[in-house]
């Protein structure tokens, strides 16, 4: 995730513009910081860091407890206007989509000029800057929305994306991690150049079948499909280890709506939908509880996730034991096509028209993909 929510604070609150703002638990509680403002990061704030050493280093910081409503309530009109622009928007967490505008040249022109129009409308419906990324595939677009943040827009063309590639420090690449990036320098490997001139063979002795096929098609400049996961046990699940151990409601439930939607992009990804939803806690003695609910009706947003998950929490939470790592799952899948009892009983015609209409993205996903993430109205990073 982006500064979205910084951002969104400081659209809110003009008074907190050019300021530091930090967003998650208060001083002198424990609890991380879920997001700040790259005016924060200048003092070497970031997300996920305890509060208190945020505070050690940014003791003027401004900050605010987590708003998911409001934040939720910005998203919605973001994705609204995407949505005015092309129907196969794929949205991939609170602020960033992917928009496929293949076909769109003759309502609002090229690219760069449709861009700068989504540019505008975004401005005037929220106050909020966007980053704009362009490319004929989503890894490339995801890439190219970074490259020139603040409020850029950067277009990457056919025949430029090796070049473009090797501009990038092999960290900042989508999807390496400390990890694989430290086995990577332990075998003399520090540029995605030294990246190509290994054939398939060698990164897979190196990194294992999976990150070795990932990462030969990432420096090439291939979409390596880094969304469509194998379902194993018919369920899909995240999780997420706090750098402090946490009794904070709205950094828990700030993570479990980030969860929510990288779950429900996944399942849909690979044409999938599910009923049961899982919680999984574990306190800071390492004790681990877990608790389930199955619907009657297939979870296909992130937002009716999110909505059964944080009733688990307050179901299973015990609030006077601090959590040291939250995660969710969402099981008994099957094919997205699978007609079910809210097919044949409730006539959900809203419901089965977002899934059509997701499907119908997913399988056009090899053409031109335009990506949108927003940033705060100066600055982009990362949660």
């Amino acid at each position: 995730m982006d500064a979205f929510y910084a951002s969104v604070e400081q659209e809110d609150f003009p008074e907190y513009r050019g300021k530091p703002v930090i967003i998650g638990a208060s001083p002198g509680h424990r609890g991380v910081v879920a997001a700040c403002s790259y005016e924060a990061r200048k003092f070497g704030v970031h997300s996920a860091m305890p509060i208190s050493q945020a505070y050690t280093r940014c003791k003027a910081g401004i900050y605010l407890p987590v708003r998911m409503k409001r934040y939720l309530e910005v998203s919605r009109k973001i994705m609204g206007v995407f949505n005015d622009f092309t129907p196969e928007v794929t949205q991939i967490s609170v602020d960033e989509a992917f928009l496929n505008m293949t076909g769109t040249e003759k309502l609002f022109g090229t690219p760069e000029e449709a861009a700068y129009k989504i540019k505008t409308r975004i401005k005037a419906t929220t106050g909020l800057n966007i980053s704009i990324g362009i490319a004929h595939n989503r890894f490339l677009a995801k890439l190219a929305s970074e490259y020139k943040k603040p409020n850029g827009l950067y277009i990457v063309s056919k025949g430029e994306e090796l070049r473009f590639i090797d501009s990038i420090n092999l960290g900042d690449l989508w999807g390496l991690g400390k990890k694989t990036l430290a086995r990577l320098e332990n075998n003399n490997i520090f540029t995605a150049k030294d990246l190509r001139a290994k054939d398939k063979t060698q990164l897979k002795a190196v990194l294992g079948n999976s990150s070795g096929d990932f990462l030969y098609k990432i420096v090439r400049g291939i979409d390596p499909g880094m969304y469509t996961g194998e379902i194993k046990n018919r369920s899909v699940s995240n999780e997420v280890t706090f750098g402090e151990d946490t009794k904070d409601p709205e950094v828990l439930k700030l993570t479990l709506m980030e969860l929510s939607y990288k779950i429900i992009f996944r399942t849909l990804e690979n044409e999938e939908k599910g009923r049961t939803v899982q919680l999984k806690l574990r306190y800071s003695d390492f004790t681990t509880i877990t608790a389930r609910e199955t619907q009657t009706s297939p979870i296909i947003s992130a937002e009716e996730l999110y909505n059964i998950a944080n009733k688990l929490l307050k179901k299973k939470w015990r609030k006077a034991e601090a959590i040291r790592l939250i995660g969710l799952g969402l099981g008994s899948l099957e094919n997205i096509n699978t007609p079910g009892q809210i097919d044949l009983f409730e006539n959900n015609y809203e419901q089965s028209k977002k899934i059509e209409q997701v499907a119908m993205a997913i399988r056009k996903k090899g053409q031109k993909i335009t990506k949108a993430s927003l940033l705060n109205r100066n600055s982009r990073g990362d949660m």
